[in-house]
């Protein structure tokens, strides 16, 4: 538990080593619990959870492998499709059980979501069913971090179909930082009867969060106003979804602050979408909660870790869209820098930070920002990395 964060964004450690720690922690007290992952369990520095299983494993096993037992309780495979239904017959026996992949790669199991949804549907109408330990997905390696992968590994394609899903019986989740990571895990192994997608990064982001907002967040109602960052009454709200598109909303208010410092600015952070809404499948954000956390009519500018268009449909539940500025992944950019790739995307704290200074008809402030994201692009060329931390 974190109960206090001093400084928030000051200090950066890994969502997948917290998450890590938390599932090895979980497996030590689940002596059922299996994790299941193509060949990335060190990879996705989830690898905390070999000091408590082996991998599965029957042939001979060589000087240099990994710990590896007949009765391993971490299943790895090259095949994401035999992993998900492995998973799924374990979840029908009642007992829990993860799946991690890259995020990309999660597009292949896609059908097969879908049709563990249409069982879980059927199975709420047949009296003698129990319900089952949900279907959790850990998705990372994601769009937003390939720098060496490049364009093949960019998808966040399986959040757009989950939250098109009308059936309510997936949760997307977007952990902002580890601790916010940590109670993603502890949320997806309480749940029953879902499917779980969690997003986040392997790298080290800054932490924001104590536990207890990050555990509210996800029971009550998935979003919370960043009080460090926020003036009251506010001129415009941002909002995030995702951890790295949350950081560059959160960069693009201060270099808003710095240059308009007579107009005031909100962070509205949000951690779960499910079907037509804000929150989880169990606790949506309800209209006038979302009124009170982003206002009756303030433009609001909004950083979405996938495809824009699916965050717009959400928002149309509350709002017009027209209110609503919405960035995301254009499925644009390959092997290049962090920065850059976000730069590409429209989804840079200065391309944010222009939509402001457009509707303050501020065009000094636009050609400043340009000539930065110019600048950058120049810089990351040449040298192989980005002049913006």
């Amino acid at each position: 538990m974190i109960d206090v964060v001093d400084n928030p964004g000051s200090e950066r450690y890994s969502p997948a080593k917290r998450i890590g720690a938390a599932m090895a922690s979980y497996m030590m007290r689940h002596p059922d619990f299996y994790l299941f992952s193509p060949d990335e369990t060190t990879s996705n520095k989830l690898d905390a959870v070999y000091e408590i299983s082996s991998r599965a494993w029957e042939l001979p096993q060589k000087s240099w492998d990994l710990p590896e037992a007949p009765n391993g309780r971490i299943i790895e495979m090259l095949s994401e499709n035999t992993l998900f239904a492995c998973m799924a017959g374990h979840l029908m026996n009642g007992e829990p059980a993860m799946m991690t992949s890259y995020e990309a790669f999660f597009t292949i199991i896609a059908a097969q979501v879908m049709q563990h949804i249409k069982f879980l549907e059927q199975s709420a109408k047949v009296s003698w069913r129990d319900p089952i330990p949900a279907a959790n997905l850990l998705s990372t390696s994601t769009c937003w971090r390939q720098d060496h992968n490049g364009f093949t590994h960019q998808s966040p394609a399986l959040l757009s179909l989950l939250l098109s899903n009308p059936s309510n019986k997936a949760n997307c989740l977007f952990p902002i930082d580890d601790v916010a990571a940590e109670a993603a895990f502890i949320y997806m192994t309480k749940s029953q009867n879902v499917v779980n997608l969690t997003t986040f990064n392997k790298t080290d982001q800054p932490r924001w969060i104590d536990s207890h907002q990050a555990d509210v967040q996800y029971h009550d109602g998935g979003a919370s106003i960043f009080q460090f960052i926020s003036d009251d009454n506010p001129d415009y709200i941002f909002t995030g979804v995702g951890d790295i598109v949350s950081c560059e909303a959160l960069e693009a208010i201060k270099l808003l602050k710095a240059d308009l410092p007579e107009k005031h600015f909100r962070f509205v952070n949000i951690m779960a979408l499910s079907y037509g809404a804000i929150g989880t499948t169990d606790r949506k954000l309800k209209q006038a909660e979302f009124d009170k956390l982003f206002t009756r009519n303030k433009p609001i500018i909004a950083n979405f870790h996938g495809y824009p268009d699916t965050l717009r449909s959400i928002f149309s539940h509350y709002i017009d869209r027209a209110r609503v500025r919405v960035h995301g992944f254009l499925e644009r950019g390959s092997t290049t820098t962090p920065f850059e790739m976000l730069s590409l995307n429209e989804a840079s704290r200065y391309h944010l930070a222009i939509d402001v200074a457009r509707l303050e008809k501020r065009d000094d402030l636009i050609e400043k920002y340009q000539k930065a994201i110019a600048d950058n692009h120049t810089y990351a060329i040449k040298n192989g990395i980005d002049k913006i931390a």
